[in-house]
């Protein structure tokens, strides 16, 4: 799993506008507490693709500071919405609201990731909204370097094509690393993690405070409700896989709990924001994972990647990087379950809404949006036919 782990949580923090040590202390940090305190004994926390738009804008906004301040004002909702015993309403938004809003976030980062994957040079700041991202990027097509195209499409080939015959090697590990040897051996000029962050520091940061003020606290508040939502909504998501692959049952609420405790220590640590990870945990059970140490082991490899071997990933190449988030693209958007929802109109409306919304207006919207076409629609049918919820099973 540390080794699926290591370029993973590096690609995702660099998408998410922060340097790769941020996505690795989120790991170490993170994923310590969240198997040691959760719900779920199988569940693997860290940095996650689902986050990385709402992290990127906050960074982009208010900066790193913000971002840390964030992550404790929805640490310490997540927190009180576990203690509250809120975890069972959280696990019932509608399965059209969940996929509609997973595929906007694919879409989203997928489109963050072309500038990298093509080694453009912008001559402005890439927007962020989606429209006018394709502007920008259109015309800085003639910029295109094909050697980072070459590197990032053919990283993200060598993960399907492992993941098809060789599915127990770490292929994103082996993807990235092949790459940055290609690169440093016949130099080929695209940019790179040390290029443009410099060497990673080795170890984790002592411990601090984040910088706050009042004035920084009224301004991230409202997007801190948008990090509680969607870290309650993808760690209980997870948890709920993790049950249906290992036969047991998550406490939910702990898992709540345990969510908003790791993002308020990882903010200390100057990590970026932490939730279960589907991809992660189910790789965790095919392992043969029996207890929460499995994931506390997970932890302690990333961290001796930290101590160890931290300076070679100032070799790795960044269109390497976007080919795993390619791949990560892929896998977030579930093809199968939308297109059984597209077959019914309530599915499909309440599919199409939350997914158009999510990627022109942001997550909350969309969710919220999502949730109330589909209260619509189950009063409709209950008072026709006492009718459940439309569009897919009662929980995400």
């Amino acid at each position: 799993m540390a080794v699926v782990a290591l370029p993973l949580s590096m690609a995702i923090a660099v998408a998410s506008g922060v340097s790769p040590e941020r996505g690795l202390y989120a790991s170490v940090v993170g994923g310590f507490l969240v198997s040691a305190l959760g719900g779920s004994r199988y569940q693997i926390g860290g940095p996650a693709g689902a986050f990385i738009v709402l992290v990127a804008g906050t960074v982009a906004k208010f900066g790193l500071p913000g971002l840390w301040l964030t992550m404790l004002i929805a640490g310490a909702m997540l927190i009180v919405a576990g203690l509250s015993r809120l975890g069972a309403l959280i696990r019932h938004i509608p399965h059209a609201v969940t996929v509609g809003f997973t595929f906007g976030i694919a879409v989203t980062i997928l489109s963050s990731q072309l500038k990298d994957l093509g080694g453009l040079t912008l001559k402005v700041a890439e927007p962020g909204l989606l429209l006018p991202k394709f502007k920008v990027l259109w015309a800085a097509l003639p910029t295109l370097n094909p050697d980072a195209l070459a590197i990032g499409v053919a990283a993200a080939a060598l993960i399907f094509i492992l993941r098809a015959l060789r599915p127990g090697w770490p292929g994103m590990l082996i993807a990235v690393v092949l790459a940055s040897l290609a690169t440093a051996f016949f130099h080929f000029p695209v940019e790179t993690i040390g290029m443009r962050f410099g060497d990673l520091p080795r170890g984790l940061p002592s411990p601090h405070l984040p910088p706050m003020s009042w004035a920084l606290f009224k301004e991230v508040l409202p997007v801190s409700f948008s990090f509680t939502l969607l870290g309650g909504v993808e760690s209980l998501l997870s948890a709920k896989v993790a049950d249906g692959m290992s036969g047991r049952q998550h406490r939910h609420n702990m898992e709540l709990v345990a969510q908003g405790i790791a993002n308020v220590v990882t903010a200390f640590f100057g990590g970026m924001s932490v939730t279960g990870n589907i991809a992660r945990t189910a790789t965790n059970i095919r392992a043969g994972a029996k207890s929460p140490v499995s994931g506390i082991l997970h932890a302690g490899f990333v961290l001796l990647f930290l101590l160890v071997a931290a300076p070679l990933a100032r070799y790795v190449p960044l269109a390497a990087l976007s080919g795993v988030l390619l791949v990560v693209c892929w896998n977030m958007a579930e093809r199968d379950a939308a297109l059984k929802l597209l077959k019914n109109l309530s599915g499909a409306v309440i599919l199409l809404a939350t997914f158009g919304l999510t990627i022109v207006s942001g997550l909350t919207l969309g969710i919220i949006v999502g949730c109330t076409l589909a209260v619509l629609f189950w009063f409709v049918a209950r008072v026709r036919r006492g009718g459940n919820w439309p569009g897919g099973p009662k929980a995400a």
